[in-house]
């Protein structure tokens, strides 16, 4: 009897926690400018974006001047097994990790032991003459030499001219194994796997466009090859633990992986369960992988909380809860247009920075938000954006791969920005 109770006062309390939580966070969005009723427009659409079975789950976070104002987690993370989506839930996140590894190259120019405008064979010699795959009229590609080196700062604008295996030599790069995002499977250290990248054809010459592809990957072996450290053990140390990260990784620890959301992929009757293994867009190896590769590109796990968490550094200018990481000038190049609309090409007003990218006009863009936001999103569907003029930080987190048509990233930017109230 005493245990049955002490297990109910248990169930109370933390539902009496989790009230007092939410109750918190309301208060909160009154108090800095935002109206918690019209946030929770952002629920009710979510839950008939699951009743439709175009989305299996989610969690959103927003936060306004450090302080979050909507907190949810909607939906289920693994439909079969009834299991409902939690807030703390572990999500693939893609190329979000993209960010976390370009932060961590610039501490290394803080450090003094590097340039971004270096050339890239300063550090891995393999890259000292590289060569690229040029289209001919008849279809066909030759191989000439680059026209210049690739820099550091190209890695981290993505022109270095690296793409992801599918361009003009797709040939060369299928037979050595690489095409594609995924890289957990691999037994195979990053910076090997990314010396053998050097001896095949680029898609295009550096510093000529924003070609979207491996450059991030580069990036986290020449952190290797620079701090000395692998990979995983420097983002632990400089990044993800400073920051309070604790769910962020590269593979799961064996309590995480009932945390660990399902992949789901779009259907014309509504959202599949991906495959176990075997593609990119399976359940992947997080779990049970080899846990050699170190993906810097796209193979981070995380969770809402955590990724705000390395959101709110950038709109603090460097620090965390007092603490400085980086300098204000870091923040400030990070966020900066390096690469312009005409070379970056997607959307108008809309340029790239170092692991962002920002938003110059908002006219032109012709979607909610400031001068000056940056932000990006994942293979599996997540997104996220800061917004420095209004002190916003959004993450959204789902698995769902491909997404087919569904609406919810510009309807979750029209209804965030709708509850703004000062």
């Amino acid at each position: 009897m005493k245990t049955r109770l002490f297990v109910l006062g248990a169930f109370m309390l933390l539902q009496f926690t989790a009230l007092d939580a939410q109750s918190s966070i309301v208060s909160n969005a009154e108090a800095l400018g935002m109206s918690s009723e019209r946030l929770e427009k952002i629920t009710s659409k979510w839950e008939t974006y699951v009743e439709n079975k175009q989305l299996s789950g989610a969690v959103i976070y927003v936060a306004r001047k450090g302080t979050p104002v909507y907190f949810e987690a909607i939906g289920q993370s693994d439909i079969a097994k009834k299991r409902p989506m939690e807030k703390d839930a572990i999500f693939r996140i893609a190329s979000q990790s993209k960010a976390i590894v370009s932060l961590g190259v610039m501490m290394l120019q803080e450090d003094g032991l590097l340039r971004i405008n270096d050339p890239l064979g300063k550090y891995i010699e393999e890259f000292n003459e590289t060569t690229v795959a040029e289209v001919q009229e008849d279809g066909s590609y030759i191989v000439v030499p680059a026209k210049r080196k690739m820099t550091i700062r190209d890695l981290l604008t993505h022109t270095s001219g690296l793409g992801y295996g599918y361009g003009p030599a797709a040939d060369q790069w299928k037979a050595a194994d690489m095409q594609g995002w995924y890289f957990a499977h691999r037994e195979e250290p990053i910076l090997e796997t990314v010396k053998r990248m050097a001896s095949l054809p680029m898609d295009r010459h550096p510093g000529s466009t924003f070609w979207y592809g491996y450059s991030t990957d580069v990036l986290g072996a020449l952190i290797e090859v620079v701090s000395g450290q692998s990979l995983d053990q420097f983002l632990r140390a400089r990044v993800l633990d400073p920051l309070e990260m604790d769910d962020t990784q590269f593979y799961l620890e064996k309590d995480q992986v009932k945390r660990l959301a399902t992949v789901y992929k779009h259907d014309p009757e509504g959202i599949k369960r991906s495959p176990d293994e075997g593609t990119m867009e399976s359940q992947g190896a997080y779990a049970k992988g080899p846990r050699m590769s170190f993906s810097g590109g796209a193979g981070l796990t995380s969770t809402a909380q955590n990724y705000a968490n390395f959101l709110q550094l950038f709109l603090d200018k460097g620090v965390f809860k007092g603490k400085r990481l980086v300098s204000r000038k870091t923040v400030e190049l990070m966020t900066s247009v390096h690469i312009p609309n005409e070379l970056y090409g997607w959307p108008s007003g809309t340029g790239f920075g170092l692991g962002f990218s920002v938003c110059f006009d908002v006219g032109a863009r012709g979607t909610l938000g400031s001068e000056g936001e940056f932000g990006w999103g994942g293979a599996y569907h997540s997104t996220y954006w800061v917004d420095p003029k209004e002190e916003l930080v959004v993450v959204y987190l789902t698995q769902l791969i491909p997404a087919g048509d569904i609406d919810d990233h510009p309807t979750l930017r029209n209804l965030i920005y709708q509850a703004i109230t000062d």
